[in-house]
């Protein structure tokens, strides 16, 4: 489910940017670009009606997305990366039945014996 809303949120995104830069604005328009101002005679004489339509209805799906992205958010929240590494690693060990003995390091027993250089005179 979240990532269908994510999906068609991606889409509406896209397609409300494209309705609000190819309207006709007071001077130049990104409409201007493609045509030098062609765009009036795709939908007819109602463009400007029309495309008002279709940023409104794109701007009311979008926000809808938005509120039930929230809302769903908060219902699979299951903590963040952070703070289930943290709780794998805080876990307590099970103690074992018998203590550990510290291991004392024993000398290597075929190392020859270190031979005194200092001059006795």
């Amino acid at each position: 489910m979240m990532t269908f809303l994510v999906v068609i949120h991606l889409i509406v995104s896209l397609l409300l940017i494209a309705a609000v830069l190819l309207q006709s604005g007071k001077g130049s328009s990104m409409a201007n670009v493609f045509g030098g101002g062609g765009m009036e005679t795709v939908f007819g004489a109602e463009t400007p009606a029309i495309m008002n339509r279709i940023t409104t209805v794109l701007a009311i799906v979008f926000m809808i997305n938005c509120i039930l992205l929230t809302t769903l958010s908060f219902k699979y929240k299951s903590g963040t990366v952070i703070q289930r590494e943290l709780q794998k690693h805080s876990a307590p060990a099970v103690p074992s039945e018998e203590p550990v003995q510290p291991q004392i390091p024993t000398p290597p027993t075929n190392v020859p014996p270190a031979q005194n250089n200092v001059n006795t005179q």
